[in-house]
């Protein structure tokens, strides 16, 4: 799990409702090997105790150029290399869910573009989040884990905008853990899952499964597989009354970022020096929304971003929620 111990928050820890075999444990993984980094421990614990799990894996990893090249000793990936990679790391994920105990029929795949999530949630028109929101209907799960939105990996930030957008009209929709696998968060409210030493094994042996992942990462994905895991406690939804963001870009950079709103009732984006902004006596950038509804439509999420293409993956600012 990516929270270290210093990156935990100075809150205690909560208790996990007990496991039984009325659990459905739902997983929203962007990717082969998030499923066994993330929630190796929690998948074995359920399943122990009876309970039923379903991995709801949204893109098959494909864009993953790296690894790809250094495997297969090619500079220039095709499309069709691509297909083959992301083949090769779906069938790795299956050998890494019979080591956790997890049936492969427990994997729904939604094939989404690896490091295309982003663009999906941002596009008018846009299926994903109907898509994503009949995935977790289908399964009526009594507990979700999901990527945080705290995440610098692009696909993991914007699957939990989607999927908490796609609970967000359930009256009671269920607990909601969110895991972190890329970067660090304070001051949340976590639960942690230590396991046993045999679950810890069979979590190791699934992480070696992802062959692909650990040729050229296998030191790093082990501190990221080791326990304890914690998941920061999502909290129940309740009225947003704050239109502050909490970027303080500086102003040689603001001409080529973009600022984009997602809530239940659609998507706007600007430019940075388009968006409806304006900068209060503390000099705190307040976003002043223009949505029907106003900010009562919740939840409501806002992202900065270059508005240009980048080499490097990872997002700088990401989301917040308002």
């Amino acid at each position: 799990m990516a929270l270290t111990a210093s990156a935990a928050s100075k809150e205690p820890a909560t208790e996990l409702p007990a496991f039984s075999v009325l659990t459905r444990l739902l997983v929203v993984a962007p990717h082969p090997d998030d499923e066994t980094i993330a929630t190796g421990l929690l998948i074995q614990q359920v399943r122990a105790a009876g309970g039923e799990v379903r991995i709801l894996l949204l893109t098959a990893g494909d864009n993953n150029p790296w690894p790809q090249r250094w495997l297969e000793r090619r500079i220039r990936i095709r499309g069709v290399d691509r297909q083959r990679w992301g083949q090769r790391r779906l069938a790795e994920m299956q050998h890494a869910m019979q080591q956790l105990g997890v049936p492969a029929q427990a994997r729904r795949t939604l094939g989404w573009p690896d490091m295309g999530i982003t663009d999906g949630l941002l596009q008018s028109g846009s299926s994903l989040l109907a898509t994503l929101a009949e995935a977790i209907n289908e399964f009526h799960p009594s507990l979700i884990a999901l990527p945080s939105l705290h995440d610098h990996h692009p696909d993991h930030g914007s699957a939990h905008v989607l999927a908490r957008l796609a609970l967000a009209r359930q009256s009671r929709p269920p607990p909601m853990l969110a895991y972190l696998v890329h970067g660090r968060t304070l001051g949340v409210r976590y639960v942690e899952i230590c396991g046993s030493a045999g679950q810890q094994a069979c979590k190791l042996q699934a992480l070696a499964a992802h062959r692909s992942q650990m040729a050229l990462s296998g030191n790093r994905l082990r501190r990221l597989a080791a326990p304890p895991e914690r998941y920061a406690v999502v909290p129940p939804r309740t009225a947003q009354t704050s239109s502050a963001l909490p970027w303080q870009p500086p102003a040689w950079l603001r001409p080529w970022l973009r600022l984009s709103v997602v809530g239940e009732q659609g998507t706007q984006s600007w430019r940075w020096r388009d968006a409806p902004l304006r900068r209060d006596e503390k000099g705190i950038y307040q976003l002043q929304l223009t949505l029907a509804g106003g900010l009562n439509d919740t939840p409501r999420f806002v992202r900065l971003a270059w508005d240009l293409h980048a080499i490097w993956i990872f997002d700088h600012w990401g989301w917040h929620e308002l």
